[in-house]
């Protein structure tokens, strides 16, 4: 699409200042006007870039992003965590150990502490232990070592607020869907001077940046945003801080909720999601729990999605990715073979992949747009118009 190509450029010159530590951003952004833009598509699912585009580039950096805008995102999904002195930052794990460079830097090597994440006792090297500033001064790199590592060393740490930046200078309407990530850890371990909680502060952010509204109302999509948590008390305690659409995510069936210790049986039976739906649109399932796996190979499918859709929530299923050493086998090692699946035979209302030009693309080629619906509805309208005489006739 045209605004894919008057993105490009930018892209491009992110990559060559990368290794700067300035943010690339102004901020408070002030570039974008959502009245020009093209609006964000809402008939078919949503193409969510699970930490940028990062099958191709380092998660949740900022040229991930842009990458992912170019290729044709919904929204742009983030982790949002905490440095010591509580600047909100984007990082999927609560230490830095496998996703940047922290283990070469000699003058942090004291900095290795153990902590309980999740019931489990965890050593590492925390982000709430560093400093914005230093966190800064670090380089993320690839989690896989099967994806492209040319990348690596280039791109610092953003925050939630050069996140925000990035979808609202985009060339068209971009939406978020950041994470309230691990908020037992962050409340525990940073604490803010007025005595808000982690959630106040994410909240506050976003508010600052004018994202409010329910969903699908007129604000939410001039600025369309999901919050999303595997933390169930999160996303209840926000409920009363923001209008905002919500979504549960929903972890294996092994691993309980991370504030309060519910089995996965507990929170995706009737009575739970009878409750939750008071507060939240949708919910967030690990794929493989929905379509159960033995061997590598599908099993058949749950009613999990048939029972959500009854109560009106949405089902944006995580995550989709498209190495061999991801895809079950009954997909042939074809990821479009999988999007089909998961699009037209389970018929989830949003994915999370790491690699947002591969669904972009499949569903290009394989959805109507809103026009053609229009084009197609007309003319069986005018069909009908010359059939009804015969009919009565």
């Amino acid at each position: 699409m045209a605004s894919s190509h008057c993105f490009a450029p930018f892209v491009f010159l992110l990559l060559l200042v990368g290794c700067s530590g300035r943010p690339f951003y102004p901020l408070p952004s002030k570039a974008a006007d959502a009245t020009n833009r093209q609006p964000l598509q809402t008939y078919r699912p949503y193409n969510v870039a699970h930490r940028g585009s990062n099958g191709e580039i380092p998660e949740e950096t900022a040229a991930a992003y842009m990458r992912a805008i170019e290729e044709g995102a919904d929204f742009i999904e983030t982790d949002i965590l905490s440095s010591k002195d509580g600047v909100l930052i984007c990082f999927h794990d609560v230490t830095l150990d496998d996703t940047t460079d922290v283990a070469e830097h000699k003058e942090f090597a004291d900095r290795k502490r153990t902590y309980e994440v999740q019931g489990v006792n965890t050593t590492g090297f925390f982000t709430v232990d560093f400093t914005l500033k230093e966190l800064k001064s670090l380089r993320v790199k690839q989690r896989y070592p099967f994806r492209d590592q040319q990348y690596n060393g280039k791109y610092p740490i953003i925050t939630f607020e050069e996140f925000i930046s990035i979808a609202l200078d985009a060339p068209r309407v971009v939406g978020i869907y950041p994470e309230i990530k691990n908020p037992v850890l962050i409340n525990q371990h940073v604490k803010w001077a007025d005595g808000k909680r982690f959630e106040d502060r994410f909240v506050e952010t976003l508010n600052k940046y004018g994202y409010k509204g329910s969903y699908l109302s007129k604000n939410w999509l001039k600025q369309p945003a999901f919050i999303q948590s595997f933390a169930p008390t999160s996303l209840v305690y926000i409920s009363n801080l923001t209008d905002l659409p919500k979504i549960f995510l929903i972890d294996d069936v092994t691993v309980p909720t991370q504030d309060t210790n519910q089995s996965y049986w507990e929170i995706t039976s009737d009575p739970y999601l009878d409750y939750i739906k008071d507060y939240v649109v949708g919910i967030g399932p690990w794929k493989d729990t929905i379509v159960p796996v033995v061997n590598n190979y599908l099993q058949t499918p749950t009613d999990l999605v048939a029972r959500a859709h009854a109560r009106d929530l949405q089902v944006h299923p995580y995550t989709y990715r498209n190495e061999n050493a991801f895809l079950h086998l009954d997909f042939h090692q074809d990821p479009y073979a999988e999007y089909n699946y998961w699009i037209n035979e389970i018929g989830v209302d949003g994915l999370f992949t790491d690699f947002t030009g591969s669904l972009h693309n499949f569903q290009e080629w394989t959805s109507l747009n809103e026009s053609d619906d229009k084009n197609a509805s007309s003319l069986l309208h005018k069909i009908a118009s010359m059939v009804s005489p015969y009919k009565k006739a």
